[in-house]
């Protein structure tokens, strides 16, 4: 029986728990994997082709070309078709928040485990995927490639990623989407994976917005956009065992602190606050809003959460009136 091949330089075990995932992964979601390309949009496509004189009565004022129309002096529209190619970049965030867990899975293994998952559903014969970095508070970008072996070869390189340690440099979520989107142009689809931990409580309206948001709502304007949200339950909840030595994983620094009831009730006040924030803010932004928690079958939900967005998308295509040829 041939043996199957490992990425140089990986740990056995850590490439044989990478195995594991991806057959998790593939078993679970095999009903899903099959069709064509189904976005969340309704419409023709989003590649320009050609040009032509626009038909009154016919054509959308909407694919008017302004610059042939100027050039000629006569109204044109261009016409769209859809994507045969699809090209997916994940931005993951692996800052020191995302190192924390509680549960059987820890935030980063859900985290890798839904760049994975969305990988899986998304990719067919020709498609790429890549992926950008938020590590040590410094950007890394990982090329689109194509394949099973590239996948493993992604999900190696993310598991490889050391834990825990300063700041290298001060970049930060909205920095990183600022990055892809100038970086990336091409239309398609981008997955924002993160805990999105650095929303204010008060960022619950247009005159106070996340420091990511700005970005997240220009990448949403262009591409098909997900936002992937992973949460601890002791991020929302502490439980009642009195004296505990905290520390914050993004400074390091330590402290004790002594949880009474009313300590327990402010911090998950806060917390919910924190989470309305992000909510708010996403759907500000109009991209689709997925939440992990490291306590659940995250595949299930995410098994459900796409059933639910095809389901959305052909009730829209079905009452969404094709544009006149």
């Amino acid at each position: 029986m041939p043996q199957r091949s490992t990425t140089p330089g990986l740990d056995p075990r850590m490439h044989a728990a990478l195995h594991r995932l991806d057959l998790r992964i593939i078993r679970r979601l095999e009903g899903l994997l099959h069709g064509e390309h189904l976005g969340l949009w309704a419409g023709p496509g989003s590649e320009p082709a050609e040009a032509r004189p626009y038909q009154p009565g016919e054509d959308d004022v909407r694919l008017m070309d302004w610059s042939v129309t100027a050039r000629t002096t006569q109204p044109h529209v261009r016409d769209l078709v859809a994507d045969r190619e699809l090209e997916s970049w994940t931005l993951l965030d692996l800052s020191a928040s995302m190192d924390f867990g509680t549960a059987l899975e820890g935030k980063r293994e859900v985290a890798i485990g839904a760049m994975a998952a969305v990988t899986v559903l998304t990719q067919r014969v020709g498609d790429r995927f890549g992926a950008h970095f938020l590590h040590r508070g410094r950007i890394r970008r990982w090329p689109a490639r194509s394949g099973k072996a590239a996948l493993m070869s992604l999900l190696s390189t993310v598991a490889a990623a050391p834990e825990g340690g300063a700041d290298v440099e001060d970049a930060t979520l909205a920095d990183a989407l600022d990055d892809l989107a100038r970086t990336r142009s091409r239309r398609g689809l981008r997955v924002v994976i993160s805990d999105f931990l650095d929303t204010p409580p008060e960022a619950v309206s247009a005159e106070s917005p996340a420091p990511w948001e700005r970005a997240l709502r220009s990448m949403g304007t262009r591409h098909q956009t997900l936002a992937v949200e992973v949460v601890d339950p002791r991020e929302l909840d502490l439980p009642d065992i009195g004296l505990v030595t905290m520390q914050d994983p993004e400074s390091g620094r330590t402290r004790e602190v002594r949880l009474t009831p009313r300590l327990r009730r402010d911090y998950q006040q806060v917390a919910q606050d924190q989470r309305a924030a992000v909510r708010a803010a996403l759907r500000r932004c109009g991209v689709p809003h997925l939440v992990l928690r490291t306590d659940r079958d995250w595949i299930v939900d995410v098994a459900r959460f796409v059933v639910e967005q095809r389901r959305t998308a052909h009730r829209l295509s079905r009452h969404t009136p094709a544009i006149p040829r």
